[in-house]
Formats: structure tokens, sequence, C-alpha cells
């Protein structure tokens, strides 16, 4: 059955990482805004809402309840060479080109709105590489009690998310696309639950989010404000804690 927040089925999702970046969220995961999220779109839906070039390959993945840093998701962005939106998987913790190693994105998959222009990991990406990262539905624990919460769109079953995204060549390999989630501060319908929450980008900011027409300083960072609009926020059961467990089951209401 179709969910009002997201639907669907994919394949399994290919994913980069490394043992040691993934082993510290697979147990007792308690929150950190933002660390899960679900992807249950298809990609014709994905391709629909973000309109993506007839071009762009599909990537057919399966649905996935507890996406978590490092694995893969898909993300968006604008070509300027192709003239249009694109989309391809990426691996969830930014890797700055600089980096030596993988590892460092495993502490990179939030970027604060408030210094992301300036904290050298960040800025280079913001400055040329944003992107949209679309979801379905974002996990919360609420710091009183550890309690896990479900945050979705009241009136859309995607959720698109102000990221931005890197391109890293390890020593040997092929490069590795990397993405991080853009935080800000929390919306009075998010501020029981958490501090801060995703910068969640209306249509209407997408064509300047994305670089497709020229924005100023100023109203870039006026794009990365708390949601205004509604969200369906609901409890969820403790099992999401763990990376190792990815079903329906943890989307549904329990406590």
């Amino acid at each position: 059955m179709r969910r009002a927040y997201g639907a669907a089925s994919f394949r399994r999702t290919p994913f980069v990482t490394l043992a040691s970046d993934l082993a510290r969220t697979v147990i007792g995961y308690t929150g950190g805004m933002c660390g899960r999220f679900t992807r249950e779109y298809t990609w014709q839906e994905v391709h629909e809402f973000l309109s993506f070039l007839a071009s762009v390959p599909a990537w057919n993945a399966p649905a996935s309840y507890n996406v978590a840093p490092t694995q893969s998701s898909l993300i968006a962005w604008f070509d300027p060479a192709q003239g249009g939106r694109v989309a391809a998987p990426a691996r969830w913790g930014l890797i700055p080109g600089w980096a030596k190693d993988a590892s460092i994105g495993a502490k990179a998959f939030n970027a604060r709105a408030e210094t992301v222009a300036e904290k050298p990991m960040f800025r280079a990406a913001y400055a040329k590489r944003r992107c949209i990262v679309p979801v379905s539905a974002f996990y919360e624990w609420r710091k009183p009690d550890r309690q896990p919460f479900a945050i979705a769109l009241a009136g859309s079953a995607i959720m698109p998310l102000a990221g931005l995204w890197e391109s890293w060549r390890p020593p040997a390999g092929e490069p590795v696309t990397s993405f991080t989630i853009l935080t800000t501060d929390a919306s009075s319908a998010m501020r029981p639950l958490h501090d801060r929450m995703p910068v969640i980008l209306p249509p209407a900011d997408w064509t300047a989010w994305l670089g497709e027409t020229a924005s100023s300083a100023i109203a870039l960072h006026q794009i990365l404000r708390p949601y205004a609009g509604e969200l369906r926020i609901w409890p969820v059961g403790k099992a999401v804690g763990n990376v190792r467990n990815d079903s329906a089951a943890l989307i549904e209401p329990g406590s």
C-alpha cells in the first residue's frame, strides 16, 4: 500500500563504505541531526518531481527505511555542460578533494547553514557544487528521552533537502562522489524534538540553490532557513537505532 509521504520498491542499494566508518552507526544510534532518512520513491517519481534530463541513467535501487552515513543515496544537481538537472547515487558524508582518505566523510554527513560558506570542509562545494537530496522522511531522536520520531512533508511523497556534493579521487581506484545535508535552526514544529533540522527546499528555491540562475551570497544564505510548511511527525520504534535494521516496519507508528 502506498504511503502518504512516499512509496515504492527499489532493488538493494549499492553503497561505498568503510567498515570502520559504518561501525559507529550500527548499534544504539540516538540521533545526530540529520543522521538517518528513508527513501521510498521510484525512479519515475523522483525523475518527474525534480525534472531530470531525459538522458540521465535510471538508478533502480530498492526502498531503504534506514539510510545512514557512509551509505549511498540519490542526489540531483545542475550540469551547465548538459544544460539541465542530472542525478546519480553518492556516498553520504562529504569527502573534500584534498582529503587523504575517505574516513573523513563519516563525520561530515551534515553541514551547518550558519558556517558552511567559511568552513574549509564545505566552502568549495557550497560555492560550486550544491545539490538536492531527495528523501521520503528523516528520523530524529527527542533530546529528553531519546524517543525516535519520523518526519515527512504533509503534502508530498518526496522531501527535497539542501545538500552539497564533491568528487574525491583515492590514491587507487575510481573517483567517489559524496554529499552532505545542510542543517539549520529547528522550526516551531521540530523544536520539541531537537534544536536543529535539515534544510527543506521549497520548489521556488530550487533554481537558485542549484545554480541555474545567478544568486548573491545573501540570497543563497536566505534559502537556508527553517521550513515553514506543514510537517507530519510521529513516534517510531527504537529498532531504527540499529542500521542493520531496514524494513518498512521501522517507519510504522510505535514507541
